[in-house]
């Protein structure tokens, strides 16, 4: 199974660490470890940026912003470090943090060291030679969610996670706030945008709950265990983690979750395979969810519109570097074909109803 471990590779161009001054400061921060830096990244992430390092026989990982992004509140390395350090003890799927530094002369940008999770990640497909029948598919989506629910009852409060964020009127700005980050990185002209926006406002429901959220829960952010694939070990990308309505977290992973049925566009660009066979049904996961938790799963439609809306807005803000032109990274050439089915799916279900 070692070889279906998550693994680093080559640097990609343009997005390399400054060696020179990051070794020296390492050596001060790790006076025991001894030995050679050797630095590769991970290369699946599309936000903030991700690097092992390996300084003698001790590894790191270290994050940092990505390059050309001007959105400073989205790519925060002090608040994602300070979410770590307290969350790491009561919630242990996430990752223990070691460092902060804030001095830019050391990379160019804030970043944060932490303790690496070894596991198996699982993206679009299905990693070659891993054994995952139907069985292991159910186990492992309801696993899924039962991490979630995990996360959202830890007692933020007793964790001194409480100023994290404003509980009240929490959906009403983070509706306002996406449609305003979608016209302040807006490349193109789409037509269900203000479809969307307008429906969001006139059906929008009351807050009914209050906890910690991810905000970007999918397989490919958690870590499994390479002995037991149904086994989750770790829990990634805290950039987005505030306090807020459950439900949206719910919607979010709703809007990565891809169902067997879908319609091939929606298939052809999902995060993870969640529509193998065995593997439960976005209705499933909300039944499954709402039966565990006691929530009202009524208005789950409109969580799901707003995160696929509030997913497409994100989309957006990493193609406008590209086309910016303050990144070369041509995986994100072709994300307007994805803006586009991630908002026809949005609309699609406010036309509907239908999850």
């Amino acid at each position: 199974m070692t070889d279906l471990l998550d693994h680093p590779e080559p640097i990609r161009p343009g997005e390399e660490l400054d060696l020179v001054s990051l070794k020296p400061y390492l050596r001060r921060q790790f006076p025991g470890d001894a030995g050679e830096l050797l630095v590769r990244q991970f290369l699946s992430g599309h936000s903030n940026l991700t690097y092992s390092l390996s300084l003698g026989a001790k590894e790191f990982v270290l994050r940092r912003p990505p390059f050309g992004s001007k959105v400073k509140s989205a790519h925060d390395m002090r608040r994602e470090f300070r979410v770590l350090s307290k969350l790491h003890s009561v919630y242990a799927p996430a990752p223990e943090v070691l460092l902060y530094c804030d001095d830019e002369s050391i990379i160019g940008a804030p970043f944060y060291v932490m303790n690496p999770i070894h596991g198996i990640i699982l993206r679009r497909h299905v990693p070659s030679g891993l054994d995952f029948p139907a069985e292991k598919a159910r186990r492992l989506s309801e696993s899924f969610v039962d991490n979630l629910i995990c996360l959202h009852r830890v007692d933020y409060a007793a964790a001194g996670l409480s100023d994290l964020g404003k509980p009240e009127g929490y959906l009403e700005r983070q509706v306002r706030g996406w449609t305003e980050r979608y016209h302040g990185s807006k490349t193109h002209d789409y037509p269900e945008v203000e479809k969307i926006s307008a429906w969001m406002q006139r059906h929008m429901p009351s807050t009914r709950g209050v906890s910690l959220i991810h905000n970007d829960y999918k397989y490919d952010n958690v870590v499994l265990d390479p002995n037991d694939i149904t086994a989750i070990v770790g829990v990634l990308d805290w950039e987005m983690c505030t306090i807020g309505d459950p439900l949206t977290d719910l919607g979010t992973t709703l809007a990565y979750w891809v169902d067997a049925e879908d319609p091939d566009e929606l298939k052809e660009n999902r995060w993870g395979p969640t529509n193998v066979p065995g593997s439960l049904t976005r209705a499933e996961i909300v039944h499954c969810y709402a039966q565990k938790t006691g929530s009202d799963p009524s208005p789950i439609a409109f969580y799901l519109v707003f995160a696929r809306f509030k997913l497409a807005v994100i989309v957006q803000q990493i193609y406008y570097r590209y086309h910016q032109g303050l990144t070369k990274d041509e995986r994100f050439a072709s994300m307007p074909d994805t803006i586009q089915i991630l908002l026809r799916a949005s609309l699609r279900t406010a036309q509907t109803g239908r999850i």
